[in-house]
C-alpha cells in the first residue's frame, strides 16, 4: 500500500511540474500533503528515473523541472487529452506541411489510450466536425520552426523573398512574431535595409536562411503585431480604403469582420472605428451594409457619394415593388 502511495505521489508531483514552470518547496509539500523530508525522498526518486528536477535552496527556494534527453509522459486531464487529440486531427489537415504523417502517428498514440468515456466524446467530435479545405497556401513546418526560433533567440534572419508579383528578392531582418490569421502564416520583422517594419509572407521566404547578428528586441508596432498584420494586409495593399465608425462594440465587430481585413478601434463602449480596404467602392459599400449596423463614412469623400447614390437607387428600387 506503501508503495502503491508512493507511486500515485510521483504521478501527482510529475502532473504538478508539468502544470507549472516553478514551485516553491512549501508549496509542493502543501499540495502533496507530505513534509518536506518525504518531498525531498520523491524528488530523488524522479531524479533517479531520468527527470532532471532542478532545485534551488534557502528560504526562497523550490524545484523546476528541465529539459532531459528523451521526453517524460505528459500527464493531462480529461479536457486537455481531448484538446489535444482534436488539434492533432486538425493539424494532419492544417495549412502547416510535413507535419501530418507526425500528426497522425501522435494521435494514434493518444487514443490508444484514451479512456472509453474521453475516446467517445474525441469520436463524438471527429464525426460531427467536417473541416474545410485549407484556404491558404501550406508552409513547410521546418521553415516555420526556424523562423519561430530565430524570434525566440532575437537572431537575425537572411533570406530570399518572393514578391507577389514573383520577383526575388535578398531581405535582411530582424524577425519578431509569426502571425496566423487563420489563411496564412505572416512574419512581423524589422526590415534592416529599409529602416522600417515589414510583413513577410511565409510561403514566399525561400526555406534557405542566412543567420545575421543577434539584436535587442524592439518596441511593437502601432496595434501590435496582429494588428500591423491585419493593416498591411487587410487594407493597405487595396486601392480603395475606408475609415467608417460602426455603432455597435468593437467586440461584436470583431465576431462578424475577419481580423485579416480590417483594423478595428474601440472608439466608445457603443462605437468603433473600422479601416478596412476592397479592390472597388461598390466592394467597400457591400462589405460595410454586411456588417449588419449602423454606420458613418469618414473618408474618403468618394465612398460617401458612392454610399448615397447606392442608397437612392435601393429606395427607387423598392419603392417599384410597393403595391396600393
Amino acid at each position: 500500500m506503501n508503495m502503491l502511495g508512493a507511486s500515485a505521489r510521483l504521478l501527482r508531483l510529475l502532473s504538478l511540474f508539468q502544470a507549472q514552470r516553478y514551485w516553491s518547496g512549501a508549496d509542493l509539500s502543501a499540495r502533496l500533503a507530505v513534509t518536506p523530508r518525504t518531498l525531498r525522498r520523491d524528488v530523488d526518486r524522479l531524479r533517479s528515473l531520468g527527470y532532471p528536477v532542478h532545485s534551488t535552496s534557502g528560504a526562497a527556494g523550490g524545484y523546476q523541472l528541465g529539459a532531459g534527453a528523451t521526453l517524460p509522459p505528459l500527464l493531462l486531464d480529461d479536457e486537455e487529452a481531448v484538446a489535444v487529440a482534436v488539434s492533432l486531427r486538425t493539424a494532419a489537415g492544417g495549412t502547416v506541411a510535413g507535419i501530418e504523417e507526425a500528426s497522425v502517428r501522435a494521435l494514434l498514440k493518444l487514443e490508444q489510450v484514451l479512456p472509453s468515456r474521453l475516446r467517445r466524446r474525441v469520436s463524438a467530435l471527429n464525426a460531427f466536425i467536417v473541416p474545410m479545405a485549407p484556404a491558404g497556401p501550406s508552409v513547410d513546418a521546418g521553415v516555420l520552426s526556424r523562423i519561430a526560433a530565430a524570434c525566440r533567440d532575437r537572431e537575425g534572419l537572411r533570406f530570399g523573398y518572393q514578391s507577389r508579383t514573383a520577383e526575388v528578392s535578398r531581405r535582411n531582418v530582424e524577425p519578431h512574431r509569426l502571425v496566423h490569421t487563420g489563411r496564412r502564416w505572416y512574419l512581423v520583422a524589422w526590415d534592416l535595409d529599409r529602416g522600417d517594419w515589414r510583413t513577410f509572407r511565409v510561403d514566399r521566404i525561400e526555406p534557405k536562411f542566412a543567420a545575421g547578428p543577434r539584436f535587442r528586441t524592439r518596441p511593437q508596432p502601432e496595434g501590435g503585431f496582429a494588428g500591423y498584420v491585419a493593416k498591411s494586409v487587410g487594407y493597405a495593399p487595396y486601392p480603395y480604403r475606408a475609415t467608417v465608425l460602426l455603432h455597435a462594440p468593437a467586440a461584436t465587430i470583431a465576431a462578424r469582420v475577419p481580423p485579416a481585413a480590417a483594423q478595428i478601434e474601440a472608439v466608445s463602449e457603443k462605437t468603433c472605428m473600422l479601416h478596412t480596404g476592397a479592390s472597388s467602392l461598390d466592394m467597400l459599400a457591400i462589405h460595410l451594409a454586411m456588417t449588419g449596423v449602423e454606420f458613418e463614412v469618414r473618408e474618403p469623400a468618394e465612398l460617401i457619394e458612392h454610399v448615397r447614390k447606392l442608397g437612392q437607387r435601393f429606395m427607387r428600387a423598392a419603392s417599384c415593388g410597393i403595391i396600393d
